[in-house]
């Protein structure tokens, strides 16, 4: 409305103006130039009068406004963005609880029963990793399914057969080896005669010293080397330079063993291609 209301502003501003300078500087009359602007005023007001008929259906053809949303159809689409939403979650939660299932659990389980297992193996309780089964249990099934099988007559038949069998005297099982205690002869004095100082270097850099006797046993060597904590069934005595492994015995002192001064022994595990 304010748009036609400038329209017709405009046209009879234009009209005065055109008037004015054309009964100014032209040979018409009064009456003529009052008859032009007349005529002008009346195109103008139709013009301006179809411009205001025609434009709002224009601008409907050309420019359709966008449908508004009612609320009912609002709070439809934010339900729906709600629901897809915890759809969304519920697959993530989904998908978590499977990759626990799947990986994460069974990779700690694992982790678990591998740590259980050394440390058994440390401390030598391996009979725990062992599926231990209980007194009587699978021949109790097997003689509950053989009875549920048998007649009246046939289970007695079989229990008398049973009872007519040489009993067998169990084998006895070996008793286990007592476990051996080791025990160090006594520390000497730096002082006293035949005196020489041992250095065992383990493999992990640590070293220990003692003490010994020459006309001690060699054996000794390995009686330390084993209460030190490496069995001398996987590890061995070496000499530094040349590397070779020291031979000990019972019967051969560490003098016979090339032992005469203070040495230094280096701790490795014995090579089964070694003579």
């Amino acid at each position: 409305m304010a748009g036609a209301r400038d329209v017709v502003f405009c046209g009879v501003l234009f009209a005065s103006v055109f008037c004015i300078f054309s009964w100014k500087f032209s040979i018409l009359g009064i009456r003529a130039a009052l008859q032009l602007a007349g005529r002008g005023l009346l195109l103008l007001a139709v013009a301006a009068w179809m411009a205001s008929c025609l434009l709002p259906k224009l601008k409907t053809y050309l420019l359709p406004d966008s449908p508004l949303e009612s609320p009912v159809d609002e709070e439809n689409s934010r339900q729906r963005q709600e629901q897809a939403r915890r759809e969304l979650q519920q697959k993530h939660v989904v998908k978590s609880s499977a990759y626990h299932e799947s990986v994460l659990k069974p990779r700690g389980e694992a982790a678990r029963r591998k740590k259980e297992e050394d440390f058994y193996h440390m401390t030598g309780q391996t009979w725990k990793l062992s599926q231990g089964t209980a007194l009587g249990g699978e021949g109790g099934t097997e003689a509950d399914a053989e009875e549920g099988d048998e007649t009246p007559s046939q289970r007695a038949a079989r229990r008398r057969k049973q009872l007519e069998k040489p009993h067998l005297t169990p084998v006895q099982k070996e008793r286990p080896k007592e476990k051996r205690i080791i025990i160090l002869p006594d520390e000497p004095s730096e002082n006293a005669e035949g005196v020489v100082r041992i250095a065992l270097r383990f493999p992990g850099g640590r070293t220990v010293q003692r003490r010994f006797l020459r006309s001690c046993s060699s054996s000794v060597l390995l009686d330390w080397l084993h209460k030190s904590g490496y069995p001398p069934t996987i590890y061995g005595l070496y000499t530094s330079f040349p590397r070779r492994p020291l031979i000990t015995h019972t019967d051969l002192s560490m003098e016979d063993a090339g032992i005469v001064m203070d040495t230094a022994l280096n701790v490795g595990e014995i090579d089964p291609d070694e003579p």
